[in-house]
């Protein structure tokens, strides 16, 4: 079974870290939160979930995983600006694994400088920034290029958990 990274810090959305989590979890696949701080309790922004960083980002490889699930809400915009971050995600995408970013997660991937020349979707307001960012944008519940799965909202979550399983 495949061991997959969360990033997560404050403010995610809520079902779009439970969803997934859980769905990777029950198909028997080892799940680790990735955060900026080992052993912080992050909360989401619903404050209907919240959970427990397992790894600080600085103490983990991206060698060590088969894929990365980012949720949205504001968890991105507290991720992006870490540098360690943006190695892991971009280390990721040298192996060719899945990354999966759901609303504003496509967010780390933009800082990254991961977009040029990808389709992805996002939370649609966010369009023009994928768009400056290089990416051609669809409006679509989920889009699958290449290793990157993207998806807009909660109410996409069906689809992105089935590409996600799919790819892992």
């Amino acid at each position: 079974m495949s061991k997959i990274a969360f990033l997560l810090a404050d403010q995610f959305e809520d079902s779009e870290m439970k969803v997934p989590y859980d769905e990777v979890k029950k198909a028997g696949h080892e799940v680790v939160i990735v955060g900026l701080e080992a052993g912080k309790t992050v909360k989401g922004k619903q404050e209907k979930a919240e959970y427990k960083v397992d790894k600080a980002i600085a103490d983990v490889k991206a060698s060590d995983f088969d894929g990365v699930v980012i949720p949205g809400g504001s968890s991105p915009e507290g991720l992006r600006g870490d540098e360690n971050i943006l190695n892991f995600v971009k280390e990721i995408n040298q192996s060719k694994k899945p990354i999966a970013a759901i609303c504003h997660g496509p967010q780390i991937l933009a800082s990254a400088d991961l977009l040029s020349g990808r389709t992805i979707t996002s939370y649609p307001p966010l369009k023009d920034d994928m768009v400056n960012a290089g990416s051609t944008f669809v409006d679509k519940e989920v889009v699958v290029d290449g290793n990157f799965i993207t998806s807009r909202t909660p109410e996409d979550e069906p689809a992105f958990v089935r590409e996600i399983l799919k790819a892992i």
